[in-house]
């Protein structure tokens, strides 16, 4: 009896304990892509944890990523509708919802991703409440350059696109590609693979190391060697889930959701996708064409219509394009992240 009564209190203690150390806020952070990927062990997780040790314990961030909670395309929706507390977006793959945001994805634009990702963090906080009203922004950030990778060639010039099956990274691309006589495979990155295996794309936008991180770097034998584009990504969180924090718990995710940590969040992936370049060419059976100086005049032209694109939607938006645009190149040249400069 007496045996038995000590377990009992034994029990209590255990689950007292569990109850001292459970978080008071408990998030649901949902993303897309593997666990292996960069943006989870180099991103999110130091992220998370520093969230924690800055609310003493409070708060606790539960990732899922390999789009378990919903498809990538979903996300969005997922955050605003309260599915998930925290999503990983691609506002791209909804192309059109998102016209401001989409300035960051204009060909030719940024030169990489750790001082680009801080400059378009700095730069959107003044469209997020107008564009994405019905979420939280918490940060904003790109992926290192990427370009054009094909399973056969030529891939030299914007004509060699012409009659091609490209899977575009984002909708701003995809009216780039079919400008140029390309129909577009809307599919996520996830799923590239298998869009480039059975035949539905013929090539992908792709940064290098990305690649590798989706298995088709045996796939895609023909690239185009120069930083084409980039994408720009978001982390939102439900509403009234942040709004329903205390004012503790609210400053310190505040003070996570800032263009510094943008900036932290995007460094290890980028650095990953610089080095996928290398891993390529070190793979032997590759050809990676660099454009000749008219050959890039060729594609700077066929990117202008995008530009005055962006600017037709933009102004629908009821933004000055002009002067947004402006300022974007003018955030990124501060944080050596303009190309040509």
């Amino acid at each position: 009896m007496r045996f038995t009564t000590l377990l009992a209190s034994l029990g209590v203690v255990a689950v007292t304990a569990a109850a001292a150390h459970a978080a008071d806020v408990e998030l649901t952070l949902s993303h897309w892509v593997p666990p292996t990927h960069p943006l989870q062990p180099q991103g999110m997780e130091p992220w998370a944890e520093s969230i924690k040790e800055a609310s003493d314990g409070r708060i606790e961030i539960t990732i899922y990523p390999s789009q378990q909670l919903g498809a990538a395309p979903d996300h969005y929706d997922m955050a605003r509708d309260g599915i998930v507390d925290i999503a990983f977006i691609n506002p791209g793959y909804q192309a059109g919802r998102f016209p401001i945001i989409a300035a960051a994805e204009l060909p030719f634009l940024a030169s990489n991703a750790k001082g680009g990702s801080r400059a378009v963090d700095e730069w959107y906080r003044q469209y997020a409440a107008k564009e994405m009203s019905d979420v939280y922004v918490c940060m904003v950030h790109l992926h290192d350059p990427g370009t054009l990778h094909a399973k056969s060639g030529p891939l030299a010039v914007p004509s060699d696109l012409e009659g091609k099956s490209v899977r575009p990274p984002n909708g701003t691309m995809a009216q780039m590609f079919s400008s140029l006589g390309a129909a577009n495979v809307q599919v996520s990155a996830p799923e590239m693979r298998d869009a480039l295996d059975k035949g539905t794309a013929d090539m992908t936008g792709s940064p290098w190391g990305s690649l590798f991180t989706f298995g088709v770097q045996d796939t895609v034998k023909y690239h185009l060697d120069v930083p084409l584009y980039a994408t720009v990504f978001a982390f939102v969180m439900n509403k009234d889930r942040i709004d329903s924090l205390s004012p503790e718990d609210r400053k310190v995710m505040d003070e996570h959701c800032t263009p510094e940590w943008a900036e932290k969040m995007a460094s290890g992936w980028a650095d990953a996708e610089a080095a996928g370049r290398q891993k390529i060419i070190d793979l032997g059976d590759h050809v990676l064409h660099k454009p000749t100086p008219e050959e890039m005049e060729l594609w700077h032209e066929a990117a202008a219509p995008t530009v005055e694109r962006w600017k037709t939607g933009a102004q629908k938006a009821g933004i000055d394009p002009d002067a947004a645009l402006s300022d974007l190149k003018d955030r990124l040249e501060k944080y050596d992240s303009l190309q040509g400069q």
